[in-house]
């Protein structure tokens, strides 16, 4: 419970946190990994990156209804401000995360 304690205070914040919600055997898993390497090096510090493994942490991904990978939510302040499953490029990440930094 520890855990989903911290990552409550984590998505509670005014920054735009991107939740990868992953799993180590997915193939499409693996393809999201250099997307969001790309995405941390065009969005910087302006927005938090958080990979959460759902074998690892059932019970959040339970949570959020998680039922498949990968599965890629935005939170910011507490609130899912966007939700998409699958592989996503990395221009249209950055544009949902730019779309709540400007507001």
């Amino acid at each position: 419970m520890e855990a989903n304690a911290k990552f409550g205070d984590i998505i509670k914040g005014d920054k735009p946190v991107l939740v990868d919600f992953f799993a180590e055997w997915c193939g499409p898993c693996k393809m999201m990994a250099p997307i969001l390497k790309d995405l941390k090096t065009q969005i910087g510090d302006t927005a938090t990156i958080l990979k959460i493994d759902v074998d690892r942490n059932q019970e959040l991904a339970s949570h959020f209804q998680v039922q498949g990978v990968p599965t890629l939510i935005i939170f910011q302040n507490g609130e899912v401000k966007w939700r998409q499953s699958g592989v996503v490029p990395v221009n249209h990440l950055r544009n949902e995360l730019q779309k709540l930094m400007a507001n």
